[in-house]
């Protein structure tokens, strides 16, 4: 069945490529570009429309009528028109299902892993040089030159502009049910273990009902909290030049089984396996669970949510820097960036870029944050003020943190971010994602939820997931 997936997917992306490099005869080197979307000045040379095609998974309107509004106010702050697709779900089934079909976008929001998948069929434009050459991109202010090295090539080369400053994950906890319950925060995997059993008994709602878990996630997103415990890197590590996926080794075997554990005893969501994120979060917010994996950012929205919700609760969300380690150390993940890349087949490639350049300026951070003026938010003499409308969009419209220094939060941080964002600049490190990231995943997947869910004695289950990962070769030795 794996082999034939794969067959499938070598014929999508060759005619992916196909589609993507017709009518780009003679291929461009970086820092020229085609004709196509042009028109002739009158004096021979070509300028191209001030017009932009783009397909986004998260920047945007949260409705499409107010996707509509969005591309108006690029308009109104850029003078250039736009056209945002962005599908309501299973965006990157749709992102490859257009563009293998031949569509031609000008801009793509897309993560690093499909950034470099792209990059090895060829359909990405290197934009090294005009990054270097930007007053803006290369101003250490708006980015800090460091970060460049998360989205550069092995041999150097830029393809892709952060949208955003992109955060991490952790374990999130009910705070207030800690201070209820009397429990000090968790530590060690035992620490964990004992505050989550708590949520389940000790009625940490108040309703007098058995009905809440310790712990939900969405699948086996984000875990690297609990695996911390082990010294265990998500997805893979290299090491003299070999590919390691950790999760798969024999030190994993004892956090599956605390896994295990959680989930026989009915502390963790007997749904977790096929939960989205949406489910997750829900259970949290509706008293549901005392624990969830997730990012920084929403540390800071959950608690929003329920404020707006009743100004008077005692909801409180608070990020956690996961078990400890053998050495005595945490290890929490910082996520992969998402960034804008140009197709090879844009027909307004100088305008997208244009269009990057103004997205890190003041403008484009407060559309991607705050959202529409006069729908999201208001503003006069430089005071903001937020719609009900933008209160309930949390101030996140695709950009819910960046990267200029030059650029200072209206309102400020949301509570609890502040201190989630610490927890990662001390013990959060990048991961290491290589193109066929999604092959191993699957594989990992499959054999962590045979062992969590009891199917498999943990053991074997890695032993198989290990054997299934070097038979399609994708961890060395």
């Amino acid at each position: 069945m794996r082999k034939k997936r794969k067959a499938i997917y070598a014929i999508l992306a060759a005619t992916l490529l196909g589609s993507m490099i017709a009518g780009c005869a003679g291929g461009k080197s970086e820092g020229t570009q085609g004709t196509e979307g042009t028109a002739d000045n009158g004096g021979g040379e070509k300028t191209e429309a001030r017009t932009l095609k783009i397909m986004a998974g998260v920047i945007g309107g949260k409705t499409p009528e107010e996707n509509g509004l969005f591309e108006k106010e690029i308009e109104r702050l850029t003078g250039i028109t736009v056209k945002l697709e962005k599908p309501a779900s299973d965006y990157d089934k749709k992102l490859l299902a257009a563009v293998s079909s031949g569509e031609k976008f000008d801009l793509l929001q897309i993560s690093k892993e499909k950034m470099n998948t792209f990059i090895e069929q060829g359909i990405l434009t290197p934009l090294t040089d005009k990054v270097k050459g930007s007053e803006t991109l290369s101003d250490p202010n708006v980015i800090p030159s460091e970060e460049w090295a998360q989205v550069e090539t092995k041999d150097g080369k830029i393809y892709g502009v952060f949208t955003k400053y992109q955060g991490g994950t952790m374990p999130i906890v009910r705070n207030d049910w800690l201070k209820k319950l009397g429990l000090p925060e968790p530590k060690t995997l035992d620490d964990y273990y004992t505050v989550l059993k708590a949520f389940v008994e000790q009625d940490p709602d108040g309703n007098g009902k058995k009905d809440t878990y310790g712990l939900s996630t969405a699948g086996m997103y984000e875990l690297q909290g609990f695996f911390s415990a082990a010294g265990l890197k998500q997805r893979y590590v290299e090491k003299d030049g070999k590919l390691d996926v950790p999760y798969s080794t024999d030190a994993a075997i004892p956090i599956y089984e605390w896994l295990a554990k959680l989930y026989k005893e009915g502390i963790l969501d007997p749904n977790f396996a096929t939960n989205d994120t949406g489910k997750m979060r829900d259970l949290f917010l509706t008293d549901r669970v005392g624990m969830i994996t997730y990012w920084d950012a929403w540390v800071g929205m959950l608690n929003n949510t329920r404020k707006e919700q009743d100004p008077n609760t005692e909801f409180e969300a608070k990020g956690l820097p996961g078990a400890v380690g053998p050495d005595g150390n945490h290890m929490l993940r910082r996520g992969d960036p998402d960034v804008w890349v140009i197709p090879v087949n844009a027909e307004n490639p100088e305008t997208a870029f244009e269009f990057i350049e103004w997205w890190h300026s003041k403008d484009g951070i407060i559309l991607g944050s705050l959202g529409i003026k006069d729908h999201d938010y208001t503003e006069q003499d430089g005071k903001y003020e937020m719609t009900q409308t933008g209160k309930e969009h949390a101030m996140d419209h695709g950009v819910p943190f960046w990267y200029n220094k030059n650029v200072e939060p209206p309102f400020g941080k949301l509570p609890g971010v502040q201190e989630a964002q610490d927890l990662l600049a001390k013990y959060a490190s990048l991961e290491l994602t290589p193109p066929r990231w999604a092959d191993a995943e699957k594989i990992i997947n499959e054999y962590s939820f045979k062992a969590i869910m009891g199917q498999m004695p943990a053991a074997d289950a890695v032993k198989k997931m290990r054997e299934e990962l070097k038979a399609n070769g994708l961890i060395d030795g």
